[in-house]
């Protein structure tokens, strides 16, 4: 087992998993999670997106009070409940494995986990409480902003020898590539939509995209395994007193570096200064990661794979539907012109 850093594991609680949300407030159910006798709970703001999160104050039977943050699966449809294995994966980073990285996220107080049902709440302190800032989806990051965000994800990046003993941790891309339920004829309707407006036909082929998202598949199978957030754009990072931090573990899986890189300067930069500024924030991570004693590609090497790996994150976003449409046309456009600038399709065999 790898070496644990100073944080401390969350509890692995016993209790039924919450399908609503008056369920996840309710003060009995807390009592269990919590561990304290919860008199009373109150939400203090409710996001909806394709999983809840609640961030809420309990009132405990002594008087004293708290303030935490649960995220799950609460109030959807037959449709959206089948993706309670990604909260499975994310509470299984939290309770197994946050407490051997060193990047920074939020303190989880516990997990509640149904393995049969695959489904799972995670419960943590309101980060907000404690001043931090969460960025939006599309919030403006400057070359410095995302210099530091890279840091976050080098850190997690350098604990990759994890992956020996948590072999949980799956190869996220190579599922993605076989997977079924998005038809060729569906990513093309979604493509021919204004998510595509501003992209050359050539980068809006769906066929093509797919066999680019196999090849590509294909190389990083072959490549050394790094562990990997896999949905590392600006909504998902936070701000505070101590710098960046990263948050939303349910594509947490194991693949190249470049997944992570590549999507990461051109989801949180727009396409002018990510043009600018990637080859210099290519160069810095990879010192960063050198520092923390790994070994990794030469420049031009780096380059390659970076320059292939754009199709994740742009093969991710063009298949979203549960996110606001203004969002979804954000991306697919900054990540399709980084693919149109790299030309990874070609890179790629194709």
């Amino acid at each position: 087992m790898p070496d644990a850093l100073t944080r401390e594991a969350p509890r692995l609680v016993s209790a039924e998993v919450p399908a609503t949300l008056a369920a996840a407030l309710a003060p009995a159910w807390l009592t269990q999670v919590l561990g304290r006798t919860v008199r009373s709970a109150e939400a203090v703001e409710v996001i909806r997106t394709v999983a809840t999160k609640v961030r809420f104050v309990v009132t405990f039977e002594d008087g004293g009070q708290g303030a935490y943050c649960l995220k799950g699966l609460l109030d959807v449809d037959e449709m959206t409940a089948r993706g309670g294995p990604t909260c499975v994966l994310e509470a299984d980073f939290y309770g197994r494995l946050a407490q051997f990285v060193d990047c920074t996220v939020p303190d989880c107080i516990a997990t509640v986990i149904d393995r049969e049902r695959q489904q799972a709440v995670t419960v943590m302190r309101d980060l907000i409480v404690q001043g931090a800032v969460f960025c939006s989806a599309l919030d403006s990051f400057s070359a410095d902003d995302a210099l530091s965000s890279l840091g976050q994800i080098a850190h997690l990046h350098a604990r990759s020898a994890v992956l020996t003993e948590f072999t949980w941790i799956r190869p996220r891309l190579s599922q993605l590539a076989e997977m079924r339920y998005v038809t060729p004829e569906t990513l093309q309707e979604l493509l021919d939509g204004p998510r595509g407006d501003g992209l050359p036909r050539s980068v809006r082929d769906a066929p093509r995209l797919i066999a680019a998202l196999k090849a590509l598949a294909a190389r990083d199978a072959s490549r050394p395994q790094f562990l990997v957030h896999g949905d590392a754009h600006a909504g998902n990072v936070f701000r505070w007193n101590r710098g960046m931090g990263l948050i939303d573990w349910q594509l947490l899986q194991h693949g190249g570096w470049a997944l992570d890189v590549a999507y990461h300067i051109n989801a949180v930069l727009p396409p002018a200064l990510a043009e600018a500024e990637e080859r210099h924030l290519l160069r810095e991570y990879l010192a960063m990661m050198r520092g923390h004693g790994l070994t990794m590609p030469d420049e031009d090497e780096a380059w390659l794979q970076y320059r292939e790996a754009a199709i994740y994150g742009f093969y991710l976003w063009s298949i979203t539907r549960r996110v606001d449409p203004p969002i979804i046309v954000e991306f697919v456009d900054r990540l399709g012109k980084a693919v149109a600038r790299h030309e990874s399709h070609a890179l790629l065999g194709l």
